[in-house]
């Protein structure tokens, strides 16, 4: 029922609107597609063409996103070779987006085939997409190709680095990620640092990775320790793979349970009565372990927790999440 309600209130509000010309039919799409809701955004582009209104490059942009974050390989792959049926001419960022709807599905190779028959220069977006899924699927030869090309575009993003350090810690090869960090010094790069906001009776709370200096610093920690227990007891494994370190298995559980969305949520257990919607802003991608995590904490603590992570939303219900585990 909830499904049918979150589809059908935003087509109401479509329908009240006096003017819906392509920029709020296009905004629909792409909202759909920031929350992983595939077919519904589809549906809302098919209404657009019964409408009248023709799509523009824009549309496309949601529509792909749409498809790619709901992992409908097959429809994202026929509507980027629809565009040319309303004479638009695809730009880097659908190419980028058609890039990451193959290569997050395994088809590596042919993300890459589909790189070389380009009719325009491939751009860092498109090597980039393809280095993401190369780290997914550890294919190390692949992903020092796709990083090279990013490397030569964008020789001064730490970003790209980072996604290659990622890729070779996946793989277990820790003095390659030894090596990309010394060059990361070398070239006086950093990584980001990640940080995650929740609002709580209407002020904004930050925190960092292991952040200790809120007020309540104790008594977040004490909620993230209880979490963990009740998270082995309920059988949750970490996946210790996202730690760019060389360490053993305990270290890296305990650096992965102080990621910042985590302190975030425990501050919201604690700070909101029960049955609330947790609702928190990460700047960078939620890293394989807390997504899993983040699911199993949904049901144990009976509550809706919703992430807006860098590329879309999540929200983790019951034990699940909106994105089907495909981000």
């Amino acid at each position: 029922m909830q499904n049918v309600v979150m589809w059908i209130v935003p087509v109401l509000c479509l329908i009240a609107l006096p003017c819906k010309d392509v920029v709020v039919w296009s905004a629909m799409i792409l909202g759909y597609g920031l929350h992983g809701r595939g077919y519904e955004a589809i549906d809302t582009f098919n209404a657009m063409k019964l409408a009248g209104v023709k799509p523009n490059d824009v549309t496309f942009i949601g529509l792909l996103l749409a498809c790619n974050h709901s992992g409908l390989v097959q429809e994202g792959w026929e509507y980027f070779h629809r565009m040319k049926d309303y004479g638009i001419e695809p730009r880097h960022q659908h190419y980028a987006i058609v890039v990451d709807l193959l290569g997050r599905a395994g088809y590596l190779n042919e993300a890459y085939e589909f790189i070389s028959s380009m009719p325009i220069e491939p751009g860092v977006t498109v090597w980039g997409a393809l280095l993401s899924a190369c780290k997914i699927y550890r294919n190390v030869a692949l992903g020092e190709y796709a990083a090279e090309r990013v490397f030569s575009l964008e020789p001064f993003n730490a970003g790209h680095y980072v996604q290659l350090a990622n890729l070779y810690a996946s793989a277990g090869m820790w003095s390659h990620v030894r090596k990309v960090r010394i060059l990361m010094r070398e070239k006086g790069l950093s990584k980001d640092l990640g940080y995650s906001l929740i609002e709580i009776n209407g002020k904004l709370q930050a925190f960092r990775v292991g952040d200790k200096s809120h007020p309540r610093s104790r008594e977040i920690f004490e909620e993230l320790e209880n979490l963990e227990r009740r998270l082995k007891e309920a059988g949750f494994v970490p996946d210790t793979d996202s730690v760019l370190h060389d360490l053993n298995n305990e270290d890296k559980e305990e650096i992965l349970c102080n990621h910042s969305e985590r302190l975030a949520i425990a501050f919201g257990l604690i700070s909101t009565p029960p049955g609330r919607t947790l609702r928190i802003t990460k700047n960078l991608r939620a890293c394989v372990n807390c997504h899993s995590a983040t699911k199993l904490i949904s049901k144990l603590v009976g509550r809706e927790i919703v992430v807006r992570d860098a590329n879309r939303f999540h929200h983790f219900k019951d034990g699940v999440c909106s994105c089907k585990d495909y981000w």
